[in-house]
Formats: C-alpha cells, structure tokens, sequence
C-alpha cells in the first residue's frame, strides 16, 4: 500500500513542476486563488475516484454550499438566491479560471444579511410574546422556500424566536411549580416576569452565537466555499485549514504540547472549561473550572498580551507550545482575584481517546473487556503510543488475571490507522492476510500479519454498532471471515470502505509567500475484506444482530452525499480459524436469547420512537398545546427509563495498575466508576459475556499454537 502510494505521489509532484500554481506562486497575490488552483488540481490527480468539474458538478457544490451558509434559511433572501444563480453552472469555469467572484459575492452578501440580523431580532426579542395565539412553526427549513420580502424575513426570525422562548418560558413555569411545592413560602413570579425572563435568556443565547460568527474571519468562510467543491468527490475528501489540521492530528494522536486545559469563549473572555486529568495545569493544581484567562506572556517576553475580545483559535495558539516551554498566564480566579500562573508545558495526553480495560466477573468466572475508541496513531511517529500497542498491552495484563475470554468493544468507533487493525488482527490470528487495499488502476495489495504467535488464541467476542466505521469495520470483517470471533451489534456498521491520507499542501510548493496553506484529507484507495467483499455501503453485518438507539435512524455511509459504490474483487488466500467446536451453535443460542429479551424489546420500542420524534416538524407555539405535546413526550420518556433501570449481574473492576494510579488520581477513579456503571446496565455487554461462556475451544488447537508475550 504504502509502496503504490509513494509512486502516485512521484508521478503527481514530478507533473505538477510544469503546473500552472507552481510557476505563478510569486506572481499571484491571492492566497485563495492558489487553494482553489492547487487543490483542484490535487483532486484530479490523486483522488480514487475523481469527478468531472463539469456543469453538473457546479449545481451540486452550489446548492451545498448556500445550504452551508444559511442552513436555517433566515439570513438570504430569494432575491439574493436568483442573483447567485448566475452561477449555477460557472462554479467549475471559476474553478478552471482561478476566480473567486462567486465566493466573494456570497460572503460580502452573508455579512450584510448577518448584520441585518442582529439588529432584527433584538427588535423583535424588545416586545413580549403571545403564547395564547394559535400559531405554528415548521422546522423542516430543507423544505422551506426563501422569503420574498422584509416582512417575511422578520416573521422567520419572529416565529423561531418565539420557539426558543416558549421552550424557555415552558421551563421557567415547571420550575416554580416545583419551588412552590417544595416551599410553600416561595416568591411567585407572574407569567409577564417569566416570559422577560424566557426572552433575556434567548437574547443571551443569541448574543454568545453572534460572538461565536464574529470570531470568523474571512478564510474561515473560504473553508467552507472550498470544503463544499472537495465534498463533493465523497464525504470524507476534506480541506483542513492550518488549525483544523492540528485539531485532527490531536484527534488521531489522542495527544497535544500545552498546558492541559479545554478552553471555550464567554463574554469576550476565554473560560478554562475543564483541566485535563495528569496535564501539566493539573499536576500545579492552580488553575480552576470556571477561571478567566486574561493575559498570556510567553517566558522570552517582558509583558503579556491580553485576549480578551481574542479569536479563540488565536488566543490558544499563544498559551499552547512545545514541551518544556514556560507561560505564565494572567488569570482571574472565581472569587474575582487575579493570579499570576507559570505552567511548564508539556505532552498532554487525552486518556479518554485512548484504549482501556475491565476485569468482568460472572459467577466464578474472569472475562475481560478492551474499549477501543478509536485506532489512534501519532502522524509523525508510528513507534511511538498508538491503539495497537496499547491494546496488545491491556489483554497482557487481562490473561495475568487469568479470564476465560475476552470482549473488544469497538462501537462508535469511526476509525483510523488501517496499520494497527493488521497489527490488532495479529494478536488473535496465525499469519495471514487481513485487508486488501486498491489503488486506482492498480492491482489489490494484501496487508498481513506476519507474525505466526498469538497473544489471545481464547474465545473472542467483538461488540459493534452502525457508528462503528473504517477500522472498526476491517478489524470486525476479518476477524468475521476467519471465524475468529462472534460479532454482535447493529444489523450493519457504518460503511466505510475507504481510505484517506492527509496531504500537506505546504509541500507542494517550490516557494511560497502566503503562509501555511493547511491539507487536504484524500480518499485514495478502497479497501476490501479477505473474502473479497467490499465494506463500502453494506458494512459488516453482525452474526448477531441487536436493536439499538440508532436502529431506525439513517446514518451510515449509504446515507451520506457522494458516496463511492460497492464492489467486490477476489478473495484473498487465508484459512478459516478452527480453534472452536461450536462456533454456529453459539450463534444460534445467541440469536435465540436475543429474540426473547425484555430489555432489547423495550429498546427497539425506543428506536421506533425516536425515529418518529425525528419526523416530525411542526411544532405548536400555542402554550397549552405545546403543553399538550411536552406532555405526551414525557409520558412516553417515563415509560423507557425503565431501558437505564436495567442491571446485569455482572462486576466490573479495574486492573491493579489503575488501582494503584487511582490512589493519586480521583479524577480517573470517578471516570472509571461512571464506565463500569454504564456497563453493569448494558445488556449488549451481558450478552457478550453470555456467549464467551458458550463458546468451547479445541484445546488440542491451542496447544500447537504457544502464546507469546513478546513486545
């Protein structure tokens, strides 16, 4: 794979020398003309499966773009929408001529009409609402037309006011109902008072909202123009501006340089929102929930820089930096002093991202349960901390508390470094091949395990759900087609037969004036099961299909935009595993306990229901309707918290390293509580014990093959 890669890429940057970007880089003034210019490009060329900008394509990026911009339909006009339709069709000849007159048209436009906005709804939020009138608001705004008129513009913004104000008013009286009868001393507040009150609270929410857009600048906007032609290729071809593209390394990593904090804007202020458990902030115990950033000076400056009224990207940029750097922030705490703070950053890392363990016992015996919740990496760095290794080194120390059998819960896991599924796969088969990768116009290349050991050679279980996508789904189908393991889950996964890498546009360029030009996530190859099917579209499907929250709602790859289609090519050699005597039988017992379960029953009744919840979109904004409907929800919400009563008899415990960590770190102690809470309610988890205690294993298969501990 890598190999295939490497050569498109030669043949790409040695075509790209004579490129048009290339040779009018000093020339050309306009940062986002070269984008447009050198991404396009990049796209023809590279992309698995690159579209045709043709007419047809500029129909689709303009409607998704507009839709981007005011997807809420209260900002454009229809006149403004029969003037952008100039450009219906011109999208790809502005493409193809480097012109951005449509962008710069639709973003000076935004701006008027978001200005406007602000003044109009603070009109109308000056006046009380009518909440005896009988009147609706439609919430499906896909469907809705764009308003003609001014008139109609402030009856839109008017009728999703009142909506959020009727929400807020609802609550305000629930809450003194509750205050009155809990004390009967307290202090009514007329409905006028409340209502005030329900709209200050929507004038605030709006306020933080318009703060949010003024922190946009125009190239934000441009990533959006530029995101919408590159969507258009397939759902998951991305343009990541500079800090976008740091933002998902991090993801990938499940690490970053800095001080350890979560950082969000309020009130022109920038709030520390959570101090990362371990993270330099946390080990000098000074910095606080709730504390205010005023100041930032980095150790080789005399004076801070203040951020307040800051962009919140920028105002991170200074207080994050490399390891063993010193900044000194000027804070005020919550009881309103001001605190001077010398933190030393460091490398941060988000346990939460990462894999972690169980012991689960049941009766008198010990399973263990791996949660992976994604297959993370470090970009620069294979060697260094990734889902693989950490993996590997859980069900180590799960077999040195000798449990029978083991559970690898990979739902809602999206993916990530197709190298640790082979070397994941690896742990729990002989040598063999695991996926098959496809380059545009070349032959399927097999990705295998070459290590004949075998970590785990017990039974195995994999847990998935329809948002278990990309490396989820290569890890489940292989592990499905050597019958390795049983998976349970969701009558299919997300999807996702594809893969991406992450292109720096930086390093297309001989010379470059413009500054860092951020990178394009590009779908490259496909990628295909050992058997030869495709995961693309169908997923996998579970060998015990379970009802779910997400059962009845589309939101797979089949239901994106743009998708690639399925397709299948020849399987791959690789022998079925034979270490179980009664791997169907197991299913069939399965299959048969899951049919009679009170709690599935009762969640599948609940996935029935939110997906009806989901289509409805008139709303009354009549109070005693709205009422009315409130109601009927919660009668219907009462009814399904029996889902979150129910309890295995399952135990749960965390392995004696965390134990130990957890003496110094209460933080951790909690997180882990809260998870082995949530799994002793969790009757997929139950079932997956279940059938752990079914399988039987061939011993005199697990004799031939000895477990290695090697690193």
């Amino acid at each position: 794979m890598k190999k295939s890669f490497l050569i498109l890429m030669l043949t790409v940057i040695v075509s790209a020398a004579s490129c048009s970007f290339t040779t009018k880089v000093e020339n050309d003034p306009d940062k986002d003309k070269l984008l447009i210019d050198l991404i396009s490009y990049v796209l023809g060329k590279g992309h698995y499966d690159a579209k045709n900008i043709n007419d047809d394509f500029s129909k689709e990026v303009f409607s998704d773009y507009i839709d981007a911009l005011d997807p809420l339909k209260r900002y454009f006009y229809k006149s403004d929408i029969d003037e952008f339709k100039r450009y219906e069709k011109l999208v790809d000849d502005e493409i193809r001529n480097k012109d951005i007159t449509f962008f710069n048209l639709t973003y000076n436009r935004l701006q008027q009409r978001m200005a406007e906005a602000r003044i109009l709804h603070k009109e109308i939020l000056e006046k009380p609402f009518n909440f005896e009138k009988d009147e609706s608001i439609d919430t499906d705004y896909e469907k809705l037309p764009y308003v003609a008129s001014k008139i109609d513009m402030r009856n839109r913004w008017r009728l999703q006011l009142k909506f959020n104000v009727l929400s807020s008013y609802y609550d305000k009286v629930e809450e003194q109902i509750d205050s009155v009868t809990k004390n009967s001393n307290y202090k009514r507040k007329t409905s006028v008072v409340l209502e005030q009150e329900a709209r200050e609270m929507t004038e605030k929410s709006l306020k933080d909202y318009f703060e949010i857009a003024d922190d946009l600048e125009r190239k934000d906007w441009f990533s959006i123009y530029i995101n919408s032609i590159v969507e258009e290729f397939d759902p998951h071809t991305y343009y990541f501006a500079p800090q976008d593209k740091d933002r998902f390394d991090i993801a990938m990593s499940g690490k970053l340089e800095g001080i350890g904090a979560r950082l969000q804007k309020k009130n022109n202020n920038v709030e520390v929102i959570e101090v990362i458990s371990g993270g330099p902030a946390w080990r000098g115990n000074e910095v606080e929930v709730g504390d205010l950033i005023l100041k930032v000076k980095q150790e080789d400056e005399n004076e801070p820089v203040s951020i307040v009224g800051m962009r919140l990207d920028d105002a991170v940029s200074l207080i994050k930096g490399p390891k063993g750097t010193k900044v000194t922030l000027v804070v005020k705490k919550v009881d309103g002093t001001t605190e001077f703070i010398e933190i030393t950053r460091d490398i941060v890392e988000l346990e939460e991202t990462y894999a972690k363990s169980s012991i689960v016992k049941k009766n008198d015996k010990i399973f263990g349960i791996v949660n992976l919740p994604k297959f993370y990496f470090n970009m620069q760095d294979y060697n260094q901390r990734n889902a693989a290794k950490d993996v590997k080194q859980e069900i180590i120390r799960l077999k040195e508390q000798n449990m029978d059998g083991l559970v690898i819960d990979l739902r809602d896991n999206g993916g990530g470094s197709l190298q640790t599924v082979v070397d994941i796969a690896g742990l729990f088969i002989e040598k063999g091949p695991v996926v098959q990768v496809r380059t545009k116009g070349e032959s399927p290349e097999v990705l295998s395990d070459k290590d004949r050991s075998i970590l785990w050679d017990g039974p195995l279980v994999i847990l998935v759900n329809e948002l278990s996508a990309s490396a989820s789904e290569i890890l489940a189908a292989a592990m499905q087609d050597y019958k390795r393991a049983i998976i349970i889950g969701s009558k299919q996964t997300y999807g996702k037969g594809t893969v991406q890498n992450v292109m720096d546009l930086n390093r297309w360029m001989r010379s470059n004036d413009f500054g860092d030009l951020g990178a394009l996530k590009l779908t490259t190859q496909k990628f295909y099961r050992v058997n030869g099917g495709s995961t693309q579209l169908e997923g996998v499907k579970s060998d015990v299909v379970v009802p779910d929250r997400y059962s009845y709602i589309d939101i797979g790859e089949k239901d994106q935009e743009n998708p690639l289609p399925w397709d299948k090519i020849a399987a791959a050699d690789y022998k079925i595993w034979n270490g179980y005597i009664d791997f169907d039988q197991t299913i069939n017992n399965s299959k048969e306990r899951m049919s009679k379960n009170d709690q599935l029953k009762l969640i599948e009744e609940n996935a029935k229901w939110v997906r009806q919840r989901r289509d409805v979109n008139m709303y009354s904004l009549q109070y005693g309707k709205y009422k009315s409907n409130i109601a009927a929800n919660e009668k219907r919400v009462e009814y399904f918290k029996a889902i979150g009563d129910y309890k295995t008899n399952l135990t749960f415990q965390s392995l004696p390293y965390e134990r130990k960590m957890m003496q110094e770190d209460s933080i951790l102690e909690r997180k882990r509580n809260r998870w082995h809470e949530s799994l002793s309610k969790d009757v997929y988890v139950e079932e997956a014990i279940s059938v752990l205690e079914d399988l039987k294993i061939n011993n005199i298969r697990r004799s031939k093959n000895p477990v290695s501990l090697k690193n």
